[in-house]
Formats: C-alpha cells, sequence, structure tokens
C-alpha cells in the first residue's frame, strides 16, 4: 500500500497484527512509476493494478510499524507542530493590535488568554513527550544531548523520528531522511545546474537541525571548523550551514550506534586512501 498520511494506518497495523506482510511504500516512487507507463487511465481499479505491478518488479521492505510508545510519541510531535505555528500566528497578531493608536483591549485580553492557555498545553505536552523518550531511551537520550549544538528538543526529535536510530543502517540514509543530500543537476557540457539540497525529507528535522547549526557553530569545534573552511573557499554561508546540519547528524548517528558519549578529541583511526 502507499503511505497516504493517516488513512493507511488503522488496515496496515491491522493486517500487521493478523500475520499478513505488508510494505507501505513511498507514494511518490509509486507515482512515477505509473507515470513511467504512459497509462491514460486514472481510477481507483486502474491505479491498484499498477501499484500491483509496482509490487512485483521493486524489491519491497516490510513495514513493521511501531510501538504504542512511539506512536504517541509521534502525535505528540504533530501535535506540538501544530501548536508552534498557531503560537506564532497569535504573537503575530498581539504585536499588531498592540502597535495600533487605540488596541481594543477586549481584543488584546482575548489574545493573551489564548496564548498563555497554548503555552500550557504545550508544556504539559512536551513533559509527557520527555517522559516517554527517557523511558524508553533514556541513556541514548542523555548521550545526544552531549553533542554542542543538539538540545534536549532536537534529541527528542531524533530520537522520536529515528525509532532510536533503529531505522537507519547508515549516516548518509539518516541524511537522506532529513532532506539534506545534494542533487546534482548535470547534462552533458551545457547543462550544470547549481547544486541544492533534495528537501525530500522530514521538514520539522531539517528546521530544527538548521536552528541548532547556529549554536554549533559556536560551540562544536569539529562544526565551526567545517563551517570556517567552506565559508574560507568562497561558498555562502547557507551553504556551510548545511554542512553543519550534515556534521551533527552524522555525530548523532555515530554516538547512537557507538554507546559513547561525545568526545571533541576524538579522531578517527580510519586511514583515507
Amino acid at each position: 500500500m502507499e503511505a497516504t498520511g493517516y488513512y493507511h494506518y488503522q488496515l496496515a497495523y491491522y493486517l500487521l497484527e493478523t500475520g499478513f506482510k505488508v510494505s507501505v511504500e513511498n507514494p511518490l516512487s509509486v507515482k512515477r512509476y505509473i507515470q513511467m507507463r504512459l497509462s491514460k487511465l486514472k481510477t481507483d481499479k486502474s491505479d491498484s493494478k499498477l501499484i500491483c505491478e509496482y509490487a512485483m518488479h521493486v524489491e519491497l521492505k516490510l513495514w513493521k510499524g511501531n510501538s504504542k510508545e512511539v506512536q504517541e510519541c509521534l502525535q505528540i510531535t504533530r501535535a506540538l507542530w501544530v501548536y508552534t505555528k498557531q503560537r506564532t500566528m497569535l504573537k503575530n497578531k498581539l504585536h499588531g493590535e498592540s502597535v495600533l493608536g487605540e488596541p481594543s483591549k477586549i481584543v488584546v485580553r482575548s489574545l493573551k488568554q489564548s496564548l498563555n492557555q497554548l503555552d500550557k498545553t504545550m508544556q504539559a505536552l512536551e513533559e509527557r513527550l520527555l517522559f516517554l523518550v527517557k523511558d524508553t531511551h533514556k541513556d541514548l537520550f542523555t548521550r545526544i544531548t552531549t553533542i554542542p549544538g543538539i538540545g534536549r528538543k532536537t534529541a527528542i526529535m531524533l530520537i522520536v523520528l529515528t525509532g532510536g536510530f533503529e531505522r537507519f543502517s547508515s549516516a548518509s540514509e539518516l541524511c537522506s531522511y532529513a532532506g539534506l543530500t545534494p542533487m546534482i543537476r548535470q547534462s552533458g557540457s551545457s547543462v550544470k545546474g547549481r547544486p541544492r539540497i533534495s528537501k525530500m525529507g522530514n521538514q520539522k528535522l531539517r528546521n530544527l537541525l538548521f536552528m541548532c547549526s547556529f549554536t554549533a557553530c559556536k560551540y562544536n569545534k569539529a562544526c565551526r571548523d567545517l563551517y570556517e573552511r567552506i565559508v574560507a573557499k568562497g561558498k555562502s554561508k547557507k551553504l556551510a550551514l548545511i554542512a553543519v546540519c550534515n556534521k551533527l547528524l552524522k555525530q548523532a548517528f555515530a554516538i547512537a550506534k557507538s554507546g559513547l558519549i561525545f568526545d571533541a578529541t576524538y579522531k578517527s583511526t580510519l586511514v583515507k586512501n
């Protein structure tokens, strides 16, 4: 089946619990396959047949689902993402009303009440999320937060979205999941587009990492050296910050898999040929 937001979950978990093998595929991959077939039909029946063909020609990965604790964590993170946008909207509206010559007292009071209530709701959700993460991944959470530049919020998000880093077998897969890998556009000698990050990944995680990159450039020596080296070559500061985001993800992956805490003096023993 295709991943369809929320709508595939009930069927997928039901089939998994009753003993069926389930594969949940990226809908973009299925869409590109259907487009490649040059089909002129677009109905539920024709799409079902083409999805079946896709399943027969592509190596599928089995979907394992998540535990109840992980499901709750994901629901909380999604709710917090919505509330964060609402909070920003309320703060902007409150600022807009306050700069008026004669702002309505009842409107300002209403906005402040809504903002206070939203803050309390978000605080309760964040406390519950922190409890769940520490209950299942306390050691991992402690070790991830030793990385300079990665705070408690980003560490929680990393653990929740990666399933305790068990969903990925390499750091490059994790960077690709965050949409931080470059896309090269080149054809012959005449077409040579400027490389950009794919952004085909988790936007929430990417945004958090980008905010973390500013702190990492100050306090994380490896990230600071990387940033300064890229800027010294004449590259843009934004490109350097994206490289820092990748570095942070790779550091987090290494810490998660090694079972160690962050060590700023660590040097890889791998010898480059």
